[in-house]
Order: structure tokens, then C-alpha cells, then sequence
């Protein structure tokens, strides 16, 4: 499976940054990884 960035998934999914990570807050969409930033 591809990695995407935050910013790119969200265009592709047609949502904002901000509703992916309420998303993973929630617990419902969780990131493969994540770096230090």
C-alpha cells in the first residue's frame, strides 16, 4: 500500500486535514505511522 501525506490523502478523499485527524481521534481512520513532526 501507498504512503500518504496527510494534506494529499485529504485531497484524494475530498475532506480537510482537519476532519482526518478529528477521524483519528475518534478512532475510526488510523495512520500506518506516524514521524516526529
Amino acid at each position: 500500500m501507498d504512503n500518504y501525506s496527510v494534506k494529499k490523502l485529504a485531497r484524494l478523499a475530498r475532506v480537510s486535514v482537519r476532519t482526518l485527524h478529528l477521524y483519528d481521534k475518534m478512532g475510526l481512520l488510523k495512520p500506518s505511522a506516524r514521524n516526529s513532526n
